[in-house]
């Protein structure tokens, strides 16, 4: 896709972007908090000055969005730390077109990269050396236990010494933690009620989105890309999530927020 895009295009793109938001908050009210506590990671361990209290003036680093979707994350970071630059990764063409055409290169920031974080071969397409973080929201449930072993492998061998992981998702507690589970499963009833009322669904989105003929190209192949649904996928958590981030090489895996099984996971290498 050209790196420019028409008024048109970026108006057309942004009000698919603004309709995914308010979707995605009817199943996450708490995402602004997710998004903050995720930034908040990142200015502690990568953007501010060794040895002093979060800061404004941000150091540069450069970070890598795993599963970047329309770019919300990389988006916020981007704003708030000027020094920061971005490479987006993501293998869904409608999600990367609407991205791209609405937010471009950020001033030359930020790149978007179609590649599949299933397979091993997505390494390849970020920028040469180590990067100092890692990021990904709401995405990484899509992967198998054992595509994530893979790809924490991977992360650890990409990040430098020092660097971080943070992954804001649903993580749940283990099989053993009963109450807990249940307790948590009680409570997101409680949030979507209370929060999301009417609206938009997941399923409604994409029905609309799909049948825009701006994406005519990118639905049909999605269709073949994405055959099933991240349901189908069995749920990996928490105490997995960490033994495998330990075992990739990670030296300290914590959770730095949470509401209940909504949680920020943060890995330093």
């Amino acid at each position: 896709m050209p790196s420019t895009a028409s008024e048109s295009e970026r108006r057309w793109a942004e009000r698919w972007r603004r309709r995914w938001d308010r979707q995605q908050e009817r199943y996450l009210p708490t995402r602004d908090e997710r998004f903050d506590a995720i930034l908040d990671a990142l200015d502690r361990a990568v953007a501010s000055p060794p040895g002093t209290v979060a800061s404004r003036k941000s150091r540069p680093f450069r970070f890598v969005d795993l599963g970047c979707g329309t770019g919300a994350l990389s988006e916020r970071i981007l704003n708030r730390f000027p020094r920061a630059v971005g490479v987006g990764v993501d293998f869904d063409p409608v999600l990367m077109k609407i991205g791209r055409v609405a937010l471009g290169s950020v001033g030359g920031r930020f790149r978007w990269v179609d590649a599949d974080l299933r397979r091993t071969g997505w390494v390849a397409s970020l920028p040469h050396g180590r990067m100092d973080a890692a990021v990904s929201t709401t995405a990484l449930h899509w992967l198998t236990a054992f595509e994530l072993r893979r790809l924490y492998g991977a992360l650890a061998r990409r990040l430098r010494p020092g660097g971080v992981f943070v992954n804001g998702d649903h993580m749940e507690y283990p099989s053993s933690a009963r109450r807990l589970k249940r307790w948590a499963r009680a409570n997101r009833g409680i949030d979507r009620a209370v929060f999301s009322g009417p609206g938009e669904s997941w399923r409604a989105w994409w029905t609309a989105v799909l049948a825009d003929p701006r994406v005519a190209a990118e639905a049909a192949s999605r269709a073949k890309r994405v055959p099933r649904h991240h349901e189908d996928v069995p749920p990996v958590d928490l105490r997995a999530h960490t033994r495998m981030l330990r075992g990739a090489g990670f030296r300290e895996v914590g959770t730095t927020w949470s509401r209940w099984e909504n949680r920020v996971l943060v890995a330093v290498r």
